[in-house]
């Protein structure tokens, strides 16, 4: 990036660049300076007059020039309303929020340059660099990777910006140098201590998700192929409100046995099975998932769609999103979603983490998924539930409050998933251990009986 910067600049008279990092401190550190930073990659060019650096703007001899910059906060991102962006730079993309990237996307335009012919038609320009994980991983892998081919150049359609848009996995064997300069790298990356985040950071895979909040969900484990289910199960379903955020609303059975559902599935008794999904998410002209972007439909529309899903289902209670049952001079969403040939639904339980003398949410569905004593899960998700599949093991944590969720990514599957926990709380058994055998000196009494009818107790 540093050195497309520079020669893109020295090239093009007037061109503007902007580098991200998300945090400060790392800007500086990674971009301005170190052995391959710009204060050495320019140090000729600058005692030489032709560059000169104040502070976080580079400036070369042909007035384009360099600004290194970064947004911590979604709200920081109005710092660039009024900028004119012709080349945006973002260094670990997956540390931003998708709502940060399609802001700064939105800044990249550019009126009144000459191009050079061989430059021509290929500014303006984003080039982002990025390693799964991250509070972003779900947007990027979904944005850039999901669904296209490696290397092939291909158009999006116009919501997306309809840019160009090329995917370039980036792996150890494409930079030699690495090798050259650091022999041992390769060996510190298999010494990180964790399988997911080694086949993440050495072979670029975008399926792990290293630091994921739900990181005992596997898909080998919680997702089945749909079977019938029996018609004397309890069924309900759960729902998370949203308009211009996606909606979403699941649907579940209780087994009240232990269920052989398939070859190698065994759904134990008390488990919870979620059937079926409708997640608002808008799709673009492409038929693609755009992530994040709700559907905006009235609540009374909600509501029928809902009905309408429950086909011939015998739904014995629906728990819905508590601030739909917030009340502002009229009916609440909850009324709306109940009216006509709607739904209903009582206040789901929103606690999300664990209070003294309360359970949390997230426990509740972190236990299910781990499960029982026998290593069985207690949640189950069939494959057809491809929203709950796709976000619930990219959600990171919150950096300030460990023990939640970042509510900054798509957490509304994840949201309606617990709220279906809480409606059946559920406690895990631990296997007894064995009695410990008495050591030398020690005498074991065989335990007291009950009580026989008469009264007396027989030792």
């Amino acid at each position: 990036m540093r050195l497309a910067a520079v020669l893109w600049c020295s090239e093009i008279p007037g061109l503007q660049v902007y580098l991200f990092r998300r945090i400060h401190e790392d800007l500086i550190k990674n971009h301005m300076e170190g052995p391959s930073g710009f204060r050495e990659l320019l140090a000729g060019w600058v005692s030489c007059g032709f560059v000169t650096i104040i502070e976080n703007e580079i400036r070369f001899w042909n007035g384009s020039k360099i600004y290194l910059c970064h947004c911590f906060n979604e709200k920081d991102r109005f710092k660039y309303q009024g900028a004119e962006m012709h080349v945006l730079l973002i260094d670990e993309l997956t540390h931003f929020t998708e709502k940060i990237y399609r802001f700064l996307r939105n800044r990249v335009r550019m009126v009144g340059i000459t191009l050079p012919d061989k430059y021509k038609g290929k500014f303006p320009r984003i080039l982002c660099g990025a390693n799964p994980g991250g509070i972003g991983h779900q947007f990027v892998k979904s944005t850039f990777i999901e669904g296209a081919q490696e290397y092939e150049v291909y158009r999006v359609s116009r919501s997306e910006g309809g840019m160009l848009r090329q995917f370039i996995p980036a792996r150890l064997e494409d930079n030699p140098s690495m090798n050259d300069n650091d022999p041992g790298y390769e060996d510190r990356l298999h010494g990180l201590g964790s399988d997911s985040l080694v086949r993440a950071m050495r072979h670029g895979d975008w399926d792990i998700v290293e630091g994921a909040y739900f990181d005992n969900f596997e898909r080998r484990r919680h997702v089945i192929r749909p079977f019938t289910i029996p018609d004397h199960w309890i069924r309900f379903r759960a729902g998370d409100w949203g308009s211009a955020k996606p909606f979403c609303f699941g649907w579940y059975a209780v087994a009240t046995e232990d269920t052989i559902a398939g070859p190698g599935v065994v759904i134990p008794r008390g488990a919870l099975v979620k059937y079926r999904e409708w997640y608002g998410v808008k799709v673009d002209a492409s038929g693609k998932f755009m992530p994040d972007t709700g559907l905006k439909l009235h609540a009374e529309a909600v509501g029928a769609g809902v009905r309408e899903r429950d086909h011939d289902d015998i739904i014995v209670y629906g728990v819905l999103d508590p601030a739909a049952f917030s009340e502002d001079g009229g009916p609440s969403i909850a009324e709306r979603m109940a009216t006509g040939k709607g739904s209903t639904f009582r206040r789901a339980d929103n606690a999300r983490v664990a209070r003294k003398g309360s359970m949390g949410g997230w426990d509740q569905l972190r236990g299910r998924l781990t499960g029982d004593e026998d290593g069985r899960p207690m949640l189950f998700f069939f494959e057809t539930c491809i929203h709950t599949i796709r976000t619930l093991p990219a959600l990171q944590h919150d950096e300030a409050n460990p023990e939640d969720l970042n509510t900054d990514q798509e957490d509304h599957a994840a949201d309606e998933t617990r709220y279906a926990c809480m409606s059946r709380p559920w406690a895990g058994k631990r296997k007894t251990p064995p009695a410990p055998l008495p050591t030398s000196g020690q005498v074991m009494l065989p335990p007291i009986p009950e009580p026989s009818s008469g009264g007396r107790i027989k030792i």
